[in-house]
């Protein structure tokens, strides 16, 4: 059974940090290119950061360049995303997702994608002033 499963959010105060997990199961998550959205109350889905499976490469929303880091530990089948310097405005549901039309491809088709085909629940990320 294919399964995303997101873990390590929480509350925290403004300036602290969180490092959330994305643990897969039913498939190597290696070989997918794997995103990191987050959604809050009234808002639109947001693409936060994606890792991709052809290079390795990563990206960053604007929002979050320079506080936030994307990096995947195979051994694991687990995708993380370190959170630093958060603020209030980070503030929402965090899930990773991905999809089988990014099999051993970049990001930019998976953050254009409006409906995954795997995704987790979510876990929530609340940023207090």
């Amino acid at each position: 059974q294919v399964q995303l499963v997101e873990s390590g959010g929480g509350l925290v105060q403004s300036g602290g940090s969180l490092t959330l997990s994305c643990a897969a199961s039913g498939f190597p998550l290696a070989d997918y290119a794997v995103g990191w959205f987050r959604q809050a109350p009234g808002k639109k889905r947001e693409g936060v950061s994606c890792l991709s499976s052809k290079d390795g490469s990563t990206s960053y929303a604007d929002s979050v360049k320079g506080r936030f880091v994307v990096s995947r530990d195979n051994a694991k089948n687990t995708v993380y995303l370190q959170m630093l310097d958060l603020k209030p405005e980070d503030t929402a549901v965090y899930y990773c997702a991905t999809d089988s039309l990014v099999y051993g491809s970049n990001c930019p088709l998976l953050m254009s994608i409006p409906l995954f085909e795997s995704r987790g629940q979510g876990t929530q990320v609340t940023v207090s002033s």
